[in-house]
């Protein structure tokens, strides 16, 4: 069953089974997931610096591209959803430019920026035919991002794993929504079809979800963050800027694995933001999200998808 709504997106996410993005997963997104991702009928995405080194990411794309349009030959009346690759546009990152290049020759369809909106990257985007998510953690950045040439924005409240913002969903989506009637996508504890409902009637045109796909087979996280997901709920969810600089939700478990307490963290620099050091790190410091409870088992992407699916009709055909 394809996903119908009234408000208007552009049409690459016509195809889409559900209105969901995988969001990029630092580490863990690579292309088993993103392409089973969009087989399923969500748009599946990842993080540019998850391919290293910095070559690997021509091939992604191109695995990506070809798996991707093999699928849509064979099944005409089910293609896939877009893709998309995440770009943190922060100074640290000193691979911007040479994976921008990457994305032009491939022509990826939605480049996801985070950590700085830039006007030059998304002309660049334009340019080759892509579109521009900015995900944001306030109306200040919202304005910015759209000033500067964003399609959409990405609103990543509290509760959302990894890099994560203080505001509620419902406040913060009835705030842009009242100057912005775009592609908006929310973000925060997200797990099930009836949240993703949830954040359509908030104003939302779709549903950014993360942590879910954390615990499934193609998912590159070891065996024992995939079982950290499955076993941990809300309160297992520690916020903290230690670890890159930037204030974001990881589990409890992880940190005290790693000799610190959890209840105690002290404050970083936010000036010391550096994406290398953030990169080890996050191997022994584990991203998730609040949203975590609704996460029971580890399984294939297709089959999350399926069951967030038909939650999501549950859920609409009790409202009616």
């Amino acid at each position: 069953m394809r996903y119908e709504t009234d408000m208007a997106l552009p049409p690459l996410f016509e195809t889409l089974a559900l209105p969901v993005i995988g969001s990029p997963l630092f580490i863990i997104s690579g292309p088993d997931l993103v392409i089973a991702q969009c087989k399923a009928g969500i748009v599946g995405s990842f993080p540019a610096l998850n391919a290293r080194p910095q070559a690997q990411l021509d091939e992604w794309l191109h695995r990506i591209t070809e798996e991707l349009a093999a699928h849509d030959r064979a099944h005409p009346d089910r293609p896939a959803a877009p893709f998309a690759v995440n770009q943190i546009v922060h100074r640290s990152n000193d691979r911007l430019e040479a994976d921008l290049a990457t994305c032009a020759k491939w022509k990826v369809p939605i480049v996801i920026t985070s950590l700085g909106a830039r006007e030059d990257l998304n002309t660049a985007v334009h340019g080759w035919g892509g579109i521009i998510l900015h995900d944001v953690i306030d109306d200040r950045f919202a304005h910015k991002a759209v000033e500067k040439g964003a399609d959409g924005l990405i609103l990543v409240c509290t509760g959302a794993g990894g890099h994560a913002g203080r505001l509620n969903p419902f406040a913060f989506t009835q705030e842009v929504r009242q100057w912005f009637d775009g592609p908006l996508a929310l973000s925060g504890a997200i797990a099930n079809g009836g949240a993703v409902l949830a954040a359509q009637a908030a104003g939302a045109d779709l549903a950014y979800v993360g942590s879910p796909f954390i615990a499934t087979a193609e998912a590159s996280a070891v065996p024992a963050y995939k079982q950290a997901v499955v076993d941990g709920r809300a309160d297992d969810i520690v916020y903290s800027n230690l670890f890159t600089g930037v204030h974001g939700n990881y589990l409890r478990g992880s940190i005290v694995a790693a000799g610190l307490d959890p209840d105690a963290l002290p404050e970083s620099d936010h000036s010391a933001m550096n994406f290398g050091s953030a990169a080890k790190a996050w191997k022994d410091i584990w991203g998730a999200g609040q949203g975590i409870g609704a996460v029971d088992a580890v399984v294939p992407a297709a089959d999350l998808v399926a069951r967030m699916a038909a939650e999501y009709q549950a859920a609409r055909t009790r409202l009616l």
